[in-house]
């Protein structure tokens, strides 16, 4: 298990550092690498997984339900690892935590521990969780915090907010062509296959640029804090939110190994846009990735438990 999550482990730390190298040697503008990632490769990657992913209505209900409690229980601990931190900071760890990297590291790992069928659950989770990190963040990071004496912000721009990043429309044309059992032409599928596939390295890459440019990172308590929310407290409130949507066996299994992942890099992407302290999400994403091969691999050595 262990030679299995390295062989994930490695080519993400090896793309993110090779981005560091290059930063740290020549100046790259940060804004417009993750601008390219958010407003094309990331809608992309959204488009083509909604299209090519097959899924029930009952499973997305109920495992949907599980995730969103997951999630919620996870952005609590991320605002409780910044009380007293500045603003931006505060928001950014709730990020931090809130928002885990399901996809390049959850969905290999899934198809090793559980095989095909765990393998669809994960990629479920993987939609899921890409699609509500796109709604979710830009709110985390805009959301004013007002005196009693204000009034609340309006809802108009709390949703031109979440409507500013491509990928929620993605979502909304992607459901609308499954819906009416509609497919784009070949070629046109062919190339957002294409620029699906760049996303990822796209990300990892940011990862690196951004800590190049500042050096090693600085590992404050909060990080350290922020961290084992996201190791630690995420698997367990992933079996407490499955158990208490009524998940049994190899689901709930997939949903505790999908929570124990590490901070996802696109948390910093969306924290550069929204102007977040994009620095402490850096920090938090390669603490979190470094540390989670033993957390991950404990996690895999206890979940035929759940599904024994």
């Amino acid at each position: 298990m262990i030679q299995a999550l390295s062989n994930v482990l490695l080519p993400v730390m090896l793309v993110a550092g090779l981005g560091a190298l290059v930063s740290a040697r020549f100046p790259i503008d940060q804004a417009t690498v993750a601008r390219i990632t958010l407003y094309l490769l990331s809608p992309a990657l959204v488009l083509n997984v909604l299209l090519t992913t097959r899924v029930q209505a009952r499973e997305v209900l109920t495992l949907g339900a599980a995730y969103a409690l997951t999630v919620a229980g996870s952005l609590l601990l991320g605002w409780l690892t910044g009380l007293r931190a500045p603003q931006a900071q505060r928001r950014s760890l709730t990020a931090s935590v809130g928002i885990w990297n399901s996809g390049n590291m959850g969905l290999p790992i899934a198809l090793f521990a559980f095989g095909q069928e765990g393998f669809a659950h994960a990629t479920l989770l993987f939609l899921m969780s890409f699609v509500g990190m796109y709604v979710i963040a830009p709110v985390v990071y805009t959301a004013r915090v007002r005196r009693p004496d204000q009034p609340p912000p309006s809802a108009g721009r709390m949703l031109l907010n979440m409507v500013r990043l491509p990928a929620v429309w993605m979502v909304a044309l992607g459901v609308t062509l499954r819906a009416l059992h509609l497919q784009p032409p070949e070629g046109l599928m062919r190339g957002v296959e294409l620029l699906a596939q760049a996303t990822l390295p796209m990300v990892l890459l940011s990862l690196g640029l951004q800590l190049g440019s500042g050096g090693w990172p600085r590992l404050d308590a909060r990080v350290w804090l922020a961290t084992a929310a996201r190791l630690i407290g995420g698997p367990l409130l992933g079996l407490a939110a499955g158990l208490a949507c009524g998940l049994r066996g190899e689901v709930l299994a997939v949903l505790v190994l999908s929570a124990s992942m590490p901070t996802a890099v696109n948390a910093l992407l969306i924290a550069r846009e929204y102007g977040g302290d994009a620095d402490t999400v850096a920090r938090t994403a390669f603490l979190s990735t470094v540390l989670s091969v033993p957390t991950i691999a404990a996690v895999v050595a206890l979940l035929p438990r759940l599904t024994g």
